[in-house]
């Protein structure tokens, strides 16, 4: 295993986590852009997310964080009846090297952003036309 040329995240205490960490660091051609994010890292992402300005702004961090972090993320209205904020899916998908607790953290600063801002929310229900103002 060669060195990264930049500071890992530290690993989970055993059986406290699935990440795979471990594997990543080990497979030759593994994606280890998700190690970047440290836990002091994680807090400013968290924070960022939380402070989202509008639906643009969150769309914009949702495609950095894919670029450098290599996190997929899905935000969307769910096929059912949206009546709040729980009936927005936000999915962040499955990725070896991220954290269980990262992958909790996530949904809940952006749903956390957007309880602070509702009209994020009904910029994205009208993404789909809903409100009919497109």
């Amino acid at each position: 295993m060669q060195p990264l040329p930049f500071p890992i995240r530290t690993e989970c205490p055993p059986g406290a986590c699935v990440c795979d960490r471990d594997a990543l660091l080990q497979s030759p051609d593994g994606d280890t852009r998700i190690l970047q994010l440290t836990q002091v890292e994680e807090k400013k992402l968290l924070q960022r997310l939380e402070n989202i300005a509008s639906l643009s702004d969150l769309r914009r961090v949702q495609d950095r964080m894919q670029q450098q972090l290599g996190i997929g993320l899905t935000i969307a209205p769910s096929p059912n009846e949206v009546r709040t904020l729980r009936g927005i899916t936000i999915l962040v998908h499955e990725q070896r090297g991220l954290c269980r607790k990262t992958r909790q953290a996530i949904p809940a600063a952006i749903k956390k952003g957007m309880d602070q801002r509702p009209e994020i929310t009904y910029e994205l229900l009208n993404e789909g036309g809903l409100f009919g103002d497109s």
